[in-house]
């Protein structure tokens, strides 16, 4: 799950000119954005939060103190098995809900499945009442950049779908998410658009290492997403994730020279970029949470949970296929 970032990139109307350029030759091209559907949600078509049991340990209600610029540590081995446990189930629970985001389904029925989920793997669904996030995970549908309330509406045949999933599990939050595309009428932008997301995502997770500055992961993300056409959305970051949800160190997306530390092992933290369709502008709809691109056009977003080890990194949200998954055994009715 992202966390706002409120500089202000001075540069974005650069970026935006050269994007809208490679835009209009993509349209001219035949592709068009006639696919895109901008989406709005109705407050009326949210329900209610879903209940948690009683012995599920919930995460603090508020963050223990912290020192600005002091990211969580986790230099044991208990810590670090912690991590990779809430991890790996937030990382199954995200493939259980692609399963399905499909035609007719409702982002809703995403929540429930993500809620049920986590509860019945001993887990507290991160989101759930953070800062007053009235559900389980968040939905992000086209337009919407991220901290999409899932609701009534169900997903239509060409639509993109983000769904962000954390969890609370061994007192520490595992944090990933992944935009899925929903049937076949996905247009070639928008699929272009998923692919160059996931790729960002890829291209910064490749550069980290101890000692390596976490400003270089911007200066490699925006260069790479512009030179595709697109855009990246400047003001959600990644985010140190541990014993708190958001903390320490943020993680910029875009070219940036900020001073925001060096990797260290056994540091924890997201890269998560939003790539627009279109301007790297947003705004905030009136529930306070969900973010739509400025511009109506659509946005996608991969995002890894990362550990810093001595010897480089350890993506702890990717899933190895020598293990069972805990989604075939929750689809089997194993748990």
């Amino acid at each position: 799950c992202v966390r706002v970032c409120v500089r202000v990139n001075l540069m974005a109307s650069l970026r935006e000119a050269g994007a809208l350029l490679q835009r209009v030759f993509r349209s001219a091209g035949g592709s068009g954005l006639q696919h895109n559907r901008a989406v709005f949600p109705v407050a009326s078509a949210v329900t209610e939060p879903r209940a948690v049991p009683k012995h599920i340990v919930r995460p603090p209600t508020s963050s223990p103190p912290q020192v600005y610029g002091q990211a969580e540590c986790h230099d044991t081995p208990d810590a670090v098995g912690r991590m990779r446990r809430a991890c790996r189930l937030a990382a199954e629970i995200l493939c259980l809900a692609g399963t399905f985001c499909k035609p007719g389904v409702t982002t809703d029925t995403i929540d429930r499945v993500v809620h049920d989920a986590a509860i019945a793997a001993g887990a507290y669904p991160s989101p759930l009442g953070y800062q007053g996030f009235p559900k389980s995970v968040c939905t992000s549908v086209n337009n919407v950049v991220c901290h999409g309330i899932p609701d009534a509406r169900p997903l239509m045949d060409g639509d993109i779908v983000n769904v962000d999933v954390t969890v609370f599990l061994d007192g520490v939050h595992g944090d990933n998410s992944k935009t899925f595309v929903v049937g076949s009428a996905v247009d070639a932008t928008g699929r272009e658009l998923v692919d160059v997301a996931k790729t960002a995502l890829d291209v910064a997770v490749d550069l980290c290492e101890p000692g390596r500055p976490l400003c270089e992961l911007g200066q490699a993300i925006e260069p790479f997403v512009v030179n595709a056409g697109f855009s990246v959305c400047p003001y959600f970051i990644g985010h140190g994730v541990g014993k708190n949800f958001h903390t320490f160190p943020d993680v910029l997306h875009h070219h940036n020279r900020e001073d925001n530390g060096v990797m260290q092992p056994g540091m924890t933290f997201t890269i998560e970029p939003c790539v627009n369709e279109g301007s790297p502008y947003m705004r905030v709809l009136g529930d306070g949470w969900t973010a739509v691109t400025k511009d109506g056009l659509r946005s996608a977003q991969f995002e890894h949970t990362i550990l810093i080890t001595e010897n480089g990194k350890e993506i702890l949200t990717c899933l190895d296929s020598g293990k069972k998954s805990w989604k075939q055994r929750y689809l089997k009715g194993e748990m």
